[in-house]
Formats: C-alpha cells, structure tokens, sequence
C-alpha cells in the first residue's frame, strides 16, 4: 500500500492508535468514559427525525437526488444566513450542500489544487484542513492556531517567502481543537489581507452553534466583500446532532463553489433525498432544540472544569466547540501527547485525543470531547485522579520499558 502516490503523503492516522487501544481495553471488560472524537451522543431533535420517516419509501425519493442538495435545502441555508448573520446569498449560485463538512473541504481541495500549490494552515488543525490539499497534490505551510496578532505576522511571511504563491488560507473559529473564537475585527482583517495579496480564505465554521456565553461566534461573510475571497464550510453535526446523517454546506464565492459543484457532479449524487428534506426541516424548524443543546453542553463543560481541577488537572474552559484543548501535566509532558493518551486508557480508563494527531505544535497537548454525560464525566475525573495518585511509579515502568526496548 505504501506504494501508492497519495497515501505515502499520509502518515498513519494517529487516533487509530488510541481507538485500537480503546477497544482492546472494553473487549477486556474496561468501562472506558470516551472523551476522545466528537461524535454527538445528543439525539436528533423529534421533528427532524419524523420528517425523515415521513420522507422516506415515497415515490421518487429513492432515485438519484441532487449532487449540489436538492433547492428547498440550499433556501434553508440560505434562510439561515439571513437569520444568523445578516448575510444574504443567492442559493443556486452561493449554496452547495455537501456531504459533511469534512467531505466539502475535501472536495474543495480537489476543486481547486494544482500539484505544488501552498496552503496555508493553522497549526494544530481539524486533520482533513491540511491532508484534503496534501491527497490533492498541495504543499502546507503553516500559521498559529490562535486569532492574534502573530497569526497575521505569520501568514504574512508565509505569502512573502512562499514560491510559488499560496492560493489560500484555511481558518477555522471556533476552532477545532483549540476552542478558540475569532472576531469579527480578526475576519475584517483577513479579508483585507486575502484581496490584498490575491488568495482565497477557506472558512470552517462547524461550531457556529455551540458556545457558552452571549457572543455568538461570527461568520466571515458578515465583512463587506467577503463574498470576493471567502467560501465557508458548515454542518449539521454538531448543530442538530446529526453527524452520521452526513450533510453540511460550502458558501459564499460563487468562482470557488462553480468548481466545487463541477468536482461533485463527478463524486456523488448528492445525498439520500429524504435525509436532506429532513435536514430542510431542521433549518427551517423551531430553535428550541439548539438552546437545549447549547445548555447540555455548558453544564457538562462546567462539570467537566470543575472535577477535573478536583482531580489535580487544571483545564482553561473554552467558550465554545464540544472541546476543551488541555495542556498535558508538567510531569508527563515528555512521554508526548500518543503516549500520555494510551497511558489514560490503561490506567484512568479515559479516552482523549492526542494533541500531535492535530499537527505537531498540538503535541503538549490532548482533546477532551464533552460528549458524555455529566455523570460519566465526573467517573473520568475520578479516574484521572487514581492516574495522578500512581503517577510515580507509572513513569518508572514507562522508563525501565524504554529502556528494555532500546536494549
């Protein structure tokens, strides 16, 4: 297999390394509290589900659907946007439903990519923002996660010393893993870096909906002339707690998103009509599932915060995403996040995501995910105090295996 072009550019998928750990532990018999992926435990909201049935086995509704969505769905979105942020897009030239958000940057890569093409990307990233242009053939260079002013004086050498020039930068607030939030006075200056030097901004804004305080998380397209540079990506995931049903959005330049369609028009057919009339019903529904949603996760990040920190691991608590980006204790910061990782499932029975799978400036670091509930999280906390209490001797074991291994 290692033969093959594009999956030599690949390096393993770290988090297999913790999800084989993981299951080996509960064929075991362990009760393992995951904390690891982001995968919504929340179930969809009734009316969503209901349309589906409704939807699904009528005539027509089996056949083929609509590689860019079907029109009702592309007006929701755009219906959405109005509400949201006062942006107004055109749905048959602005709107592209996608298979997922993840699939979309993906796509998108493909769209637009030549081979040697630089992108720039945050560093640590959602995995697929940087590994969608490096399958298309693209080179990355990097740009700190964080929207501060070191992110500009960054990606301003990235353009200058750059051969040949990059044709895009990714940003992706709230973030993914860091849970930080973007300004709107950070997008206004990034869009007048991108037509300033002639690149397009790729916006991964996922989260839009999943933040604790009364700031909600702005959208790029909400700067004049955004639309020139700017495709953003969202999703029904974490939203509506629909990740498995697969549908997300790309909008915004109309350029971008006609190459975007021409790519799909080649990879899919669009989703399963009924689930993207079921995702029509969602965005065109009462909100009241949202705030629901909104508040389940609060109270489990307040919980998550505050037995952690009981528990000896001080946790700095985001304000918005299902995350939380936690450095690794001083004592164990050298073993390296995979390590410290698989270290918590065998002797905490917790799951977390290892920092380096989001690049190699994330390695301090791991990603807990708050999609248990609040009593399943506070288990994780007494787990990672019995982890804290045998940290001693679990260093010495850790040591004296090295060495063996070494030997």
């Amino acid at each position: 297999m290692n033969d093959f072009h594009r999956v030599r550019r690949l390096p393993p998928y770290v988090f297999e390394h913790v999800n084989r750990l993981k299951a080996q532990a509960r064929l075991a018999g362990a009760d393992i509290v995951d904390l690891g992926m982001g995968n919504p435990d929340l179930p969809a909201p009734r009316h969503v589900i209901e349309k589906l049935v409704e939807t699904a086995g009528k005539p027509r509704t089996d056949r083929y659907s609509a590689s860019k969505g079907i029109a009702g769905l592309r007006r929701a979105q755009a219906g959405y946007y109005e509400r949201r942020f006062g942006v107004k897009l055109n749905p048959d030239t602005q709107v592209i439903t996608t298979l997922g958000s993840k699939e979309g940057f993906a796509n998108m890569a493909q769209a637009i990519t030549a081979p040697g093409d630089v992108v720039i990307v945050p560093n640590p990233s959602y995995p697929i923002h940087a590994f969608g242009f490096l399958m298309a053939g693209g080179v990355i260079r990097s740009v700190p996660a964080d929207p501060t002013p070191e992110f500009f004086n960054t990606l301003e050498r990235a353009v200058t010393h750059s051969i040949p020039k990059p044709i895009a930068v990714v940003v992706c607030y709230p973030s993914n893993p860091t849970a930080q939030v973007a300004s709107l006075d950070f997008y206004r200056d990034l869009v007048a870096f991108a037509k300033k030097h002639d690149i397009f901004v790729l916006s991964d804004l996922a989260y839009a909906e999943v933040y604790f305080d009364d700031n909600p998380p702005p959208s790029i397209l909400q700067i004049p002339g955004a639309n020139d540079v700017a495709v953003e990506f969202s999703s029904m995931s974490k939203t509506f707690s629909m990740a498995g049903w697969r549908i997300g959005f790309a909008v915004g330049n109309e350029r971008l998103l006609a190459a975007l369609a021409r790519v799909k028009s080649y990879l899919d057919y669009g989703a399963y009509t009924p689930i993207q009339v079921a995702a029509t019903a969602a965005l065109n529904g009462p909100e009241d599932c949202i705030v629901e949603m909104r508040n389940i996760y609060r109270r489990r990040r307040d919980v998550l915060v505050e037995s952690f920190a009981a528990a000896g691991w001080d946790i700095p608590a985001p304000q918005a995403t299902m995350f939380a980006w936690v450095p690794v204790p001083e004592k164990f910061r050298h073993l390296g996040s995979l390590e410290v990782s698989k270290l918590l499932i065998e002797k905490a029975d917790v799951a977390v995501s290892p920092g380096i799978g989001f690049g190699e400036y994330g390695d301090e670091y791991v990603r807990l995910a708050i999609v248990e509930n609040e009593q399943r999280i506070r288990q994780a906390a007494r787990g990672i105090r019995r982890f804290f209490d045998s940290a001693d001797a679990i260093l010495d074991n850790v040591i004296q295996l090295k060495a063996r291994n070494q030997a």
